[in-house]
């Protein structure tokens, strides 16, 4: 791992002068917030006193009683300890968001109104803000005020329909698919309507649904649905392109991705299996499609006689075809390519010393980009966050005293 570093002619971020206040637990605007962190935004955030987001509790694994999950969502933020049933508590907030340009909650619809956090009330202190408002189902329709996370989204989104193999379960994908997808659409949300701000100083507010979030995504199979065909599971296999999945070899696993038929031909003559193309049965993409377990046993057949690494410097580097190893996380998180890219830095923790960053793949030429700070410790910035509002050190005592920063539990899990 290479650590983390700025170079000696640095770059002003793209997002540098924005403040983001963030008061969203687990995922969906956690990592939308750390995209925008690492883009240079100044994400402040804003958790429940004496257990903060949620997501710091998911684990096993925990490293010294932090789980390394939360750190993945939380690169580059400061936190805040607010309890929102606290009048004063909120009447800080209210301050902050004056001072906010992009303002997240996924709270069920109704929450927000509840604690006095919703759109109305914070754009009555702060007119320009971009307010962004994730849920499961978006404010409106049958079901907006059902909560739902992500393996009921992948569900009901038509993911796990097809994920998996023929005759068996739905399988859901292994990461939290619907979350990272909702995030990603909420940080371009939000970029997209600070850029409208620019143009005509109107702030704006962002309904965002996981729901919806995910049927875009769905690309393929909607297209078969569409055509009035019904999309179903295929283990590794496409219902479009073939061959384009996963084979085994004399020792693991090759994906092998063929697009078009050059690719088609160039597969064929690098695995000395030139009598594929000329069989009726293959001839075409749409012959191939049409006979895929036949063509999954001749090509198997195939490559069953040579290891994965062998099959990789034939196929993919002399050969010049789209062919890869199927890696287990940590092999992707450690190789050659990751390296040389810089994928995988460090950071110091003020506890833990040095952890392991996973950084955003944007590299720009003309900004910088990249976390300048380690995921933040519970209420770590308390205090900080206030002095840059010009707070004295005695009005945040008071704040102590008042249980602003919290002294009761405050627990709420309506988000999503």
């Amino acid at each position: 791992m290479s650590q983390s570093s700025t170079s000696a002619e640095q770059k002003e971020k793209i997002l540098e002068g924005i403040t983001v206040l963030d008061l969203s637990t687990f995922v969906t605007g956690g990592f939308c917030s750390a995209m925008l962190a690492n883009l240079g935004a100044e994400v402040v955030k804003v958790e429940q006193p004496g257990y903060g987001d949620a997501i710091r509790h998911s684990g096993p694994p925990f490293i010294q009683g932090e789980s390394p999950y939360y750190w993945t969502v939380n690169y580059g933020k400061r936190s805040l300890e607010l309890n929102l049933k606290n009048d004063r508590a909120r009447e800080a907030l209210y301050e902050l968001a004056e001072h906010a340009d992009v303002f997240i909650q996924n709270y069920r619809p109704g929450t927000a109104e509840r604690l006095g956090v919703d759109y109305e009330t914070i754009n009555a202190h702060n007119e320009e803000v971009i307010y962004l408002a994730i849920s499961a189902f978006g404010q409106t329709g049958p079901w907006a005020e059902r909560s739902g996370y992500d393996l009921l989204i992948q569900g009901m989104s038509g993911i796990m329909s097809v994920t998996g193999e023929e005759g068996r379960q739905p399988v859901k994908v292994g990461l939290p698919i619907t979350d990272l997808i909702t995030a990603m659409w909420a940080a371009f949300g939000a970029t997209s309507a600070l850029y409208r701000r620019e143009q005509t100083g109107e702030g704006e507010y962002i309904d965002l649904g996981m729901l919806e979030a995910t049927l875009p995504w769905l690309t393929k199979q909607a297209g078969q649905v569409f055509a009035d065909e019904t999309p179903t599971r295929m283990g590794t296999k496409d219902p479009v392109l073939a061959p384009y999945q996963t084979f085994e070899t004399a020792d693991g696993y090759l994906n092998v991705c063929i697009l078009n038929e050059k690719l088609w031909h160039e597969l064929c003559e690098v695995i000395d299996r030139n009598d594929l193309p000329v069989d009726d049965r293959f001839e075409t993409n749409a012959d191939r499609v049409a006979h895929q377990d036949e063509l999954e046993t001749e090509i198997e057949a195939t490559l069953g006689e040579k290891t994965t690494d062998e099959w990789i410097e034939i196929i993919a580097e002399e050969g010049g075809v789209p062919a890869g190893p199927v890696y287990e996380v940590e092999e992707a998180l450690n190789n050659p390519q990751v390296d040389a890219r810089g994928a995988i830095s460090e950071i110091e923790h003020p506890e833990l010393g040095t952890i392991p960053v996973i950084e955003h793949p944007l590299k720009f030429a003309n900004s910088d980009s990249g976390f300048d700070m380690a995921p933040p410790l519970l209420g770590e910035h308390n205090r900080d966050v206030f002095r840059d509002l010009d707070y004295s050190e005695a009005e945040l005592d008071e704040f102590e005293a008042m249980g602003v920063f919290g002294s009761q539990s405050t627990a709420n899990d309506e988000s999503e």
